[in-house]
């Protein structure tokens, strides 16, 4: 057993929640963005405004009726497996042998698992580079048997695996879309503080949505719940943090808090009572729906994700929410008034005034909120 540990650690293979469910999960989701949230804004982009280049056909694969043509946003799209293999593989600290091979890995396991393709990709992914870096430089032909050990292990679990994982995800987030279409209020409040607090943990919230293809208004209750804790702890914190703790927190990530909060959770409540009262203002008055690329619902104001999320879903909804009964819509002054209240104007408001009782009773102290 000794020498198995000292040949994990020789290989840095750390098995641990951190290295798998918030390393590896984290730059999952990073992945997702630099492809297929990329590629959604730039075909939105190029759409809406006429961009030429944005639209026109730059490759084409297949002929006949196996032809698939391709813009620049549809090619940023269609290699999102890869992004986030390779990114998994990147958080895992794999020496490039094994990280270049994650490539195939990663469109492999994608491919397999469907609608649920992330999630596969982020355990299918995982195995493969602790495998493939278990292999690292053992042998005098390094440079067949790590790809070779990479590519094959990585097929063969995703062969077994992806399509299982894909459906069980999939048949998750369909349940928690359609539950959400039933009963707006109670699942606006639970979908909204737990994606909230997802965000604001040091785990990808983005990740998680993508993963269950969270859209429709489920979406939109993501979306409240990230933004209740990114412009609520911006707002929040503005007497300790000034500016530069408003435009980290309000558009980079609450998670810069998280220190705060494991010395006095308390902190925490104003923000997920916000988020409880905006979730079911946004799915049962406002109406407000996700329905762009399912990793925009959990990205809140980060980089105004989540409201583009929203803009795109408007104008051209992904296929998942199309499945689920969207169509293109026009938005009305009424969509447009509940986008900025549900992500600016009602998280700030709402934050600050339970902020304000809890620092009155005594439950905030000052300097509790202060970003190191």
């Amino acid at each position: 057993m000794g020498r198995v540990r000292e040949f994990m650690k020789r290989k840095n293979i750390v098995i641990s929640a951190k290295r798998y469910g918030i390393d590896a999960l984290g730059a999952m989701a990073q992945g997702l963005f630099c492809s297929l949230l990329i590629g959604t804004i730039l075909n939105t982009i190029g759409t809406q405004f006429g961009v030429e280049f944005l639209n026109q056909v730059v490759a084409t694969i297949g002929k006949g009726e196996q032809e698939i043509t391709y813009t620049v946003g549809g090619l940023a799209s269609a290699m999102s497996g890869p992004a986030m293999a390779v990114a998994i593989g990147y958080a895992l600290q794999a020496p490039p042998m094994v990280l270049f091979s994650l490539v195939t890995v990663g469109f492999s396991a994608n491919a397999l698992g469907g609608a649920g393709g992330p999630l596969a990709v982020l355990f299918v992914a995982i195995i493969a580079a602790e495998f493939g870096k278990a292999v690292s430089k053992e042998t005098k032909i390094d440079i067949l048997v790590t790809p070779i050990v990479t590519i094959l292990i990585g097929i063969g679990v995703a062969w077994l695996i992806a399509p299982p994982i894909g459906a069980a995800a999939n048949a998750f987030g369909q349940l928690i879309v359609q539950t959400t279409k039933l009963q707006p209020f109670w699942m606006g409040i639970l979908v909204s503080v737990l994606v909230g607090i997802a965000l604001t943990l040091p785990i990808s919230s983005a990740a998680i949505c993508s993963a269950l293809n969270l859209v429709g208004l489920a979406g939109g209750a993501a979306v409240a719940g990230c933004c209740a804790n990114m412009v609520g702890f911006a707002v929040l914190s503005f007497k300790e943090n000034g500016w530069g703790g408003l435009v980290s927190q309000g558009i980079g990530t609450s998670m810069l808090q998280m220190p705060n909060i494991v010395k006095n959770p308390k902190i925490w409540l104003p923000a997920i009572l916000t988020s409880a009262i905006t979730g079911p203002i946004a799915t049962c008055f406002f109406k407000l729906e996700m329905n762009g690329a399912p990793i925009n619902s959990g990205m809140g104001t980060c980089g105004l994700c989540g409201q583009l999320g929203v803009w795109t879903g408007w104008l051209a909804p992904v296929e998942k929410a199309v499945e689920n009964g969207a169509t293109a819509i026009t938005p009305t002054a009424f969509d447009w008034a509940g986008l900025i209240l549900i992500s600016f104007v009602l998280p700030a408001v709402l934050c600050l005034a339970f902020g304000l009782f809890f620092r009155k009773i005594g439950w905030i102290k000052e300097g509790d909120l202060k970003l190191s």
